[in-house]
């Protein structure tokens, strides 16, 4: 519980650009003059808002009242994080993206408060001459061979990064990851299964390429994270033992091998292309066709997405205890419902909240041992 400290501007400030609002935008919302949010925000006023003003702010920005009176939140370093077409994207959702990431990692060091998780153990791949040298010697080193990536998000827990849904409602921002104190990886559950599996890959090769260079991450970065991606996805060896001669490849022959790997149709195009299997003619008949056929937004005989095996054990282990998302949205100074916007498409079943008719939760009748041992997730 958090109730105990007094109102913090910086909470205010963090839950106002985790709803990607200005202080303008959040004015015209509660009718909360402009000024005043101003000095609400300001850490050196000492005009602090009314208990009247912090109801409707807590209510405009869906969020206990308890969370405006909680200590400092460590929040996620904007120099540290990359994202891709950073020119086109709104400063207010970039905003909130960032903020969104430091929600979950206040929710991850809960869990690791409770549960032993894997340590992180991403090499740095910066020596190596290009992306696809350091994917084919990061296979090798985990011992993945050439065969296809059944779950990326299984592979990335399995070596310590932290995974979360990016809860923000905006195709622009794909993914982003970064290291602060261990590695995290943030996901857009809007994209289709396909695109969020290159995502994983992609910010793999991020945080094994670029740990000690995010400050200066720049489109050359972004090139590179893609094609370590595609060379991790989709192995040369193994693309080359299973793709057919140019001359019989169509597009009916990508639809059918691109599910051997998981991604979209138009990633294995690339790929094949970069590989030189199809010629420059090829490749733009195959891009043009299946542009036409709406394949650059999405796949239409899509996959099933990659979940997560470390949240589902967590929140099973938890709801084993009588441990409801109410419970541990109160700990937090969160609500339910911002907890399972970081679990969407990752977690298939959310902590269970008993929920009385009234709306109110009903207390659970299972008591936490004193001594709780640790869940080791492999």
């Amino acid at each position: 519980m958090i109730d105990s400290f007094e109102f913090n501007p910086s909470r205010l400030s963090l839950a106002r650009r985790r709803r990607g609002m200005s202080k303008a935008m959040l004015s015209n919302e509660t009718g909360i003059s402009l000024r005043s949010l101003g000095y609400y925000e300001d850490r050196t006023s000492e005009i602090k808002p009314s208990e009247a003003h912090t109801r409707i702010l807590a209510n405009t920005l869906k969020l206990p009242v308890e969370f405006f009176n909680g200590p400092d939140i460590e929040e996620i370093n904007p120099e540290a994080v990359s994202f891709r077409k950073l020119s086109k994207l709104p400063a207010l959702q970039r905003e909130a993206a960032l903020a969104a990431g430091t929600f979950a990692k206040e929710l991850s060091v809960w869990i690791e408060r409770k549960f032993r998780l894997v340590e992180p153990s991403i090499p740095s791949l910066r020596g190596f001459n290009s992306p696809e040298a350091a994917a084919e010697a990061l296979r090798a080193e985990w011992g993945l061979g050439l065969r296809p990536i059944r779950n990326t998000v299984h592979l990335l827990e399995g070596y310590g990064v932290r995974v979360f849904s990016l809860p923000v409602n905006s195709h622009q921002v794909d993914a982003f990851s970064l290291w602060h104190n261990k590695p995290y990886v943030f996901l857009n559950p809007k994209k289709s299964a396909e695109h969020g599996r290159f995502d994983a890959a992609h910010e793999l090769g991020h945080l094994a390429l670029h740990k000690h260079i995010v400050s200066s991450r720049s489109r050359e970065t972004e090139l590179e994270a893609d094609r370590f991606a595609s060379a991790f996805l989709m192995p040369s060896g193994d693309v080359s033992g299973h793709v057919p001669p140019a001359r019989t490849i169509s597009v009916k022959t990508i639809h059918k091998l691109k599910r051997r790997w998981g991604v979209s149709a138009m990633a294995l195009v690339h790929r094949i292309h970069d590989l030189k299997i199809i010629s420059d003619w090829q490749y733009r008949g195959l891009c043009i066709e299946l542009s036409t056929d709406g394949y650059r937004s999405g796949e239409k005989d899509g996959i099933q997405r990659d979940t997560s095996q470390v949240l589902e054990k967590v929140f099973s282990a938890l709801r084993s205890e009588g441990i409801t998302r109410g419970r541990i949205a109160r700990e937090l100074g969160f609500t339910a419902a911002e907890i399972d916007s970081l679990l969407i498409g990752l977690v298939i079943a959310s902590v269970s909240s008993s929920i009385s008719p009234s709306g109110s939760e009903i207390p659970s009748t299972t008591t936490e041992p004193p001594t709780r041992p640790k869940l080791t997730v492999v």
